[in-house]
């Protein structure tokens, strides 16, 4: 049996996915990743072992990717989330060629060609403004979840200007909009307006080529899509549901199955040889 597994380990959660020889989904699973992404790795990879109902010797290779990818002690392979964000795209949607991954903590656009070797990215700077702990800090101080962003920000109205380059002054902006009435939703739009904003550009500075993916956590969010295709003036490939989070870790598996391959046909040609 050649089941293969990857796990995307990333600084707000961790996924694992595992595939079964037709590189058919047959588990995954999703768990914040917290403060020690090396127990969380082992927690999640056992869960979604689990639910298959399979153990670790079941498992013909593993790959890891992510933030906190060399935390996962179990894996044989680990490999950026660049490659592996362009693995799972090309899975899903193999004509991809530019991916916009927008995250709890980072943002990606990348670029890639039909081999699924990335030719080109860049990243958001370093400031939770031009990432999804943006949008998840706005609603915390408005006294809503992670998961009300999205039906928030669908009853908008109206969308609320939020200019600030940096969270501090970001914030500030938030905060005033408040003391003045303005509607929660409005102004959870207006965030989502902001980050895709600073999102576009990333892509446009990869020199997008068509057919492009979005993916990443915050990518679940509707208003989030419908706001990126309007900026970038394009439509774009996004997974149903949350599968959006799980394409790095989906990426993983299908290379975890590359070079299980590989490996068994190295063995074959070597018992051939002996013969």
């Amino acid at each position: 049996m050649g089941i293969t597994a990857g796990i995307d380990v990333g600084a707000t959660y961790t996924k694992a996915v595992l595939l079964n020889d037709n590189n058919e989904i047959i588990a995954r699973k999703l768990n914040k990743t917290g403060y020690k992404p090396g127990d969380v790795a082992e927690q999640t990879y056992d869960e979604v072992l689990k639910e298959a109902g399979l153990g670790r010797g079941d498992i013909a290779y593993v790959v890891a990717t992510g933030l906190g990818r060399f935390q996962a002690a179990f894996s044989q392979l680990s490999v950026t989330d660049l490659t592996s964000a362009s693995w799972g795209s090309h899975a899903l949607f193999p004509g991809t060629r530019t991916i916009l991954d927008v995250g709890g903590q980072s943002v990606k656009a990348l670029r890639c060609d039909a081999s699924k070797q990335v030719t080109s990215f860049r990243l958001n700077e370093k400031c939770a403004a031009g990432t999804g702990a943006f949008l998840e800090k706005t609603a915390r101080y408005m006294n809503f979840d992670t998961e009300d962003i999205g039906p928030l920000a669908v009853t908008s109205t109206v969308d609320v200007p939020i200019s600030g380059v940096c969270t501090v002054f970001a914030e500030a902006e938030v905060i005033n909009h408040l003391s003045q009435g303005v509607a929660a939703a409005d102004i959870m739009q207006g965030s989502i307006i902001s980050l895709v904003g600073k999102s576009v550009q990333l892509v446009k500075r990869v020199k997008m080529e068509p057919e492009v993916t979005l993916i990443g956590g915050i990518m679940r969010f509707p208003s989030m899509v419908t706001a990126v295709k309007e900026q970038l003036g394009v439509d774009a490939n996004v997974a149903e549901g949350d599968m959006v989070q799980f394409i790095s870790a989906l990426g993983s598996a299908h290379l975890a199955r590359f070079q299980f391959n590989k490996l068994r046909a190295s063995a074959d040609a070597g018992s051939v040889g002996v013969k």
